[in-house]
């Protein structure tokens, strides 16, 4: 869309759609994978409604992961204020019903300033919905198989994937989050290896699709109905 499309989207509807993403590592998989997950499930789950989704940050907070190349990671103060920004470009832009769609966990602090945010901005709306782990979507992946973590099979999608690169065909065991909490960047290295918090590293499309027409259905029920305040 250009800006004029928006401008006359706006004259009729106040809603859109904010990935946020990050990029880091994914044991095999690719580096934009939170990103390339929470922008593919935004727009799949807005595009019948005709609401826009803007693209999805692809920075977040991962500072556990900096010792991976590739791993770009900003600061909580840094990024809540980007969140911030974005917000207040959107208000200005005409927008009341903004839906965040997080695809990465360390994001979360942004759903505080979403709630600082709103404090002054009492006739917008703001939803932040963390896709991958929504009620449904977990119990999806629950279903399937409960050994499932980062890097692991349940972001393995065909979408996720990187072309010639050879996945293993077994079970990690799981990592103990005491094992990579409060230590040095390359000790977290040292005890995830190639980056798998524990499980599969692949599983059958069948069942990754199961996942993602949860998360899609689960996503646009945030989208509609939605009052306008």
């Amino acid at each position: 869309m250009n800006w004029m499309m928006l401008e006359e989207y706006l004259k009729k509807d106040n809603r859109c759609v904010v990935p946020l993403g990050c990029t880091e590592q994914h044991a095999y998989l690719s580096l934009a994978t939170d990103s390339i997950l929470a922008e593919r499930v935004s727009v799949e789950a807005a595009e019948p409604l005709g609401i826009p989704v803007f693209p999805a940050l692809p920075y977040g907070i991962t500072p556990r992961f900096r010792a991976y190349p590739g791993s770009v990671n900003l600061r909580v103060e840094t990024y809540g204020k980007i969140v911030q920004d974005v917000l207040d470009s959107l208000y200005q832009s005409g927008f009341r019903r903004i839906l965040i769609v997080n695809g990465h966990g360390g994001n979360t602090p942004a759903a505080s300033v979403v709630s600082e945010w709103l404090a002054d901005f009492e006739d917008a709306s703001v939803r932040f919905h963390n896709w991958w782990n929504a009620p449904k979507t977990w119990a999806a992946v629950q279903a399937i198989d409960p050994v499932a973590s980062h890097g692991s099979w349940m972001e393995n999608f065909p979408w996720t994937r990187l072309f010639g690169v050879a996945l293993p065909d077994h079970e990690k065991p799981m990592v103990e989050t005491a094992a990579i909490s409060g230590v040095s960047t390359d000790e977290v290295r040292r005890v995830l290896g190639d980056g798998n918090f524990g499980g599969r590293q692949h599983r059958p499309d069948e069942d990754m699709m199961r996942i993602w027409r949860a998360g899609v259905e689960e996503t646009r029920a945030l989208l509609d109905p939605w009052e306008i305040k």
